[in-house]
């Protein structure tokens, strides 16, 4: 990404009590860049939660020994979030199920990426020392 600054890059263990100090890390800087204020209150953590959840139990399987990296890039007018595990990787077009259909309201899988699409601008799935999803805020 030419340009691009990076906010953050950390590795974590695959522990879920890491989410939360990563997501308010993410709130802080989405504020410091003067994003709106729902987009950095309820769109950033609620995706970000999903991503690394996604990455720390379904990627990693929860495996002590494994990691999760994360990471923000600042990029022109866009706030950009990675999240890369050490799990086998998917394919984000044959995850991608509509949670409000009859037929999957009552399913449990797919609604984190549901929510990620709904709620980020771009969301893309990548491979980089592990596999990584990107979740793209624009302003």
């Amino acid at each position: 990404m030419g340009g691009a600054t990076v906010a953050f890059d950390l590795s974590i263990p695959s522990d879920v009590q890491y989410i939360e100090g990563i997501v308010e890390l993410a709130r802080q800087r989405c504020r410091e860049l003067k994003f709106p204020a729902q987009k950095c209150s309820l769109n950033v953590p609620v995706a970000l939660s999903e991503a690394l959840s996604n990455a720390i139990l379904r990627g990693n399987e929860s495996l002590p020994n494994k990691h999760v990296r994360v990471r923000a890039i600042i990029d022109g007018g866009s706030l950009v979030f990675e999240v890369v595990d050490e799990g086998a990787g998917f394919d984000l077009k044959s995850s991608n199920i509509d949670c409000t259909t009859p037929e999957n309201v009552e399913k449990e899988e797919g609604r984190g990426l549901f929510l990620m699409q709904r709620l980020m601008d771009s969301v893309e799935s990548f491979v980089d020392d592990g596999n990584g999803v990107r979740l793209t805020l624009r302003r």
